[in-house]
């Protein structure tokens, strides 16, 4: 379960992810909160940071790690928009993140529930307390509608007379 505290960080989060749509990168937003602070923020940056790893979620984590000058974050959470990707999960486990609230699920990558939980494996010398669903819709919303812009933009550059 989740709490209005929870919704109102997510809500941050969703305010980042508009920043990632604003400038043409699929918009996931993702913040690190200690202690009921912000110690680190980010959003997807891959396309214009030319760096596959640029995801919100980790953006997100450099900037606490650096915050805190400390690559172990165990008390923090991170809250972000999407469900986290194999990729994220990996950075975010070996941060000894606490926990994770995230918004949507994510059915082609996600690893918290949508293709198992990566997060929860026994093999892992860490385990990190999932929470998801929180602001779902909302956060649904915006990746929908930004792929949707996206593909309309891709038809009607195809049917556009070349010259």
């Amino acid at each position: 379960m989740y709490s209005s505290q929870d919704e109102s960080y997510m809500h941050h989060a969703l305010a980042l992810a508009a920043k990632a749509a604003a400038v043409d990168e699929v918009p996931v937003g993702a913040l690190v909160v200690l202690n009921d602070e912000i110690i680190g923020e980010g959003w997807n940056q891959p396309i214009s940071s030319h760096d596959p790893t640029a995801h919100a979620e980790v953006i997100a984590l450099r900037n606490a790690a650096k915050k805190l000058a400390n690559y172990r974050l165990p008390e923090a959470t991170l809250y972000v928009t999407i469900e986290p990707c194999t990729m994220c999960a990996g950075a975010l486990v070996h941060a000894r993140i606490g926990r994770v609230v995230y918004g949507a699920v994510e059915p082609k990558s996600g690893v918290a529930e949508s293709n198992g939980c990566i997060f929860q494996g026994a093999h892992l010398n860490h385990q990190v307390e999932l929470i998801g669903g929180v602001l779902a819709a909302q956060c649904s919303d915006l990746i929908s509608g930004f792929f949707q812009r996206r593909r309309q933009h891709q038809r009607e550059n195809k049917q556009a007379p070349k010259l």
